[in-house]
């Protein structure tokens, strides 16, 4: 999830989330075989690589420069060191990740960018991935026991290969707070009373941007568990809580409060549009993950970025942290292709991973042994976050199933983000429907 492109701005995206609510909840309907994903952007169908063990093909969401070149440089290493060729098939990010169902079911590529929780188990049990045992016996020493646990389908097999993970947390400039006098807020009371401070001197308290609808998903898991806990997060997200219930409702009435403080322009920005408000000072602090970074080209604008934890508001403090961990699988056919395999194995090595982190360093490599010596202040701070954190949740649209965050979740939070509305029976009516059907 660390780059993303805009996603349902024309019929054609309507049509594919449609398209998308049939395939997962009543199975194929009329669109296997269709490179949806190669279509969508104007690209050829990926050539297949078959057996080859001198060749692989790489389809890859990090469609944005910085990660884009991170994972050009992996595969650059990859090859001067086994001598394969990495053909890569970069796809806008929402657009891999809306049309991943009809991808796997298509000719998708040997090895691909993907996300662990639900959305890499859930593809596991529809058989429409290959297992990685045999690539986590050189592995498996390189991950801990949470992230072995995150890359586990439910039959107990390998699906995953951990790259990095990222906390989100309230990015702000150090310069701008220090000028102004603010301090970082512990409570959601001090956090209101911030933004109100932050409000009277012309700048935007609370950085928002959701055109692409997937990132207030993160001001709604925050908030749900800082009043409802970590478990009834990933209860919500597995339907074992319904949403009709005052616990549900009380995260959107909290949310309510900070409403009035968040970019009125939110619905029409990007992320990428938002980071650079706050890269300028023209908002005070900004919700994301802290691949926000990435945005911040200028050395001393990005030395001068912190950030702090959602602060408390009812249970576990701030034990609870969202940090997603995004990786890589490989595809049915990319099962039978040792090349693909050596690929990933590549992939869950700390060298691997300091080839990517030594481009993109926003994020925090998941692999034991990694070099952290060259992390900045912002990164050790990342990676004590996410090191001391009780709970690690995935991220609503990565622990939830995909229909659910897709088709209901995202028009429902772009809908309250725009008049503070919310139909919480009409949100439990359509989740039942939707996981009474897989």
């Amino acid at each position: 999830m660390t780059a993303h492109e805009s996603a349902f701005a024309s019929a054609k995206a309507d049509f594919n989330r449609r398209t998308l609510l049939k395939s997962l909840g009543i199975g194929v309907v009329g669109i296997a075989g269709i490179p949806l994903l190669a279509a969508c952007t104007g690209g050829s169908e990926p050539a297949a690589s078959g057996s080859s063990s001198k060749s692989l093909t790489f389809g890859s969401s990090a469609s944005d420069a910085v990660p884009k070149n991170a994972y050009q440089a992996v595969t650059d290493a990859f090859t001067k060191k086994e001598g394969v060729t990495v053909s890569t098939n970069v796809v806008p990010h929402n657009d891999f990740q809306n049309k991943i169902n009809s991808y796997l079911q298509g000719s998708p590529d040997d090895a691909f960018t993907w996300f662990a929780g639900y959305r890499m188990r859930y593809y596991a049990d529809k058989g429409l991935v290959a297992p990685i045992d045999d690539v986590w016996e050189k592995i498996g020493a390189n991950y801990s026991d949470a992230m072995k646990k995150a890359s586990t389908g439910d039959d107990g097999k390998m699906y995953f290969v951990p790259n990095y993970n990222y906390p989100w947390g309230f990015f702000y400039r150090k310069s701008l707070w220090a000028e102004k006098g603010y301090a970082v807020p512990k409570t959601f009371d001090e956090l209101t009373a911030l933004a109100t401070k932050m409000k009277a001197d012309g700048i935007i308290p609370i950085e928002f941007a959701d055109k692409d609808g997937w990132p207030a998903m993160g001001t709604f898991d925050y908030i749900n568990m800082r009043l409802n806990g970590y478990q009834f997060h990933l209860d919500l997200c597995a339907h074992k809580e319904s949403w009709d219930q005052k616990k549900v409702t009380d995260v959107f009435e909290t949310w309510k409060a900070l409403l009035p403080f968040q970019n009125p322009n939110a619905l029409g920005m990007t992320w990428q549009d938002s980071a650079q408000s706050l890269g300028a000072k023209k908002s005070g602090m900004y919700l994301l993950g802290s691949f926000v970074t990435q945005q911040f080209t200028d050395p001393a604008v990005l030395d001068d970025v912190d950030f702090f934890p959602f602060p408390e508001i009812a249970m576990e403090g701030t034990d609870a942290v969202e940090a997603p961990i995004d990786g890589l699988m490989l595809s049915k056919k990319g099962g039978t292709n040792q090349a693909a395999k050596d690929f990933l194995a590549y992939m869950g090595t700390a060298e691997g991973q300091a080839v990517y982190a030594a481009v993109d360093a926003s994020n925090i490599p998941a692999a034991k042994g990694s070099d952290l010596s060259k992390f900045t202040p912002l990164n050790k701070k990342c990676a004590d976050t996410i090191a001391n954190a009780k709970s690690i949740s995935q991220f609503f649209d990565r622990d939830a199933l995909p229909a659910m965050a897709n088709n209901v979740m995202i028009p429902a939070l772009q809908s309250f983000i725009k008049d503070g509305s919310v139909d919480v029976k009409n949100l439990e009516s359509q989740a039942k429907a939707l996981y009474a059907a897989q």
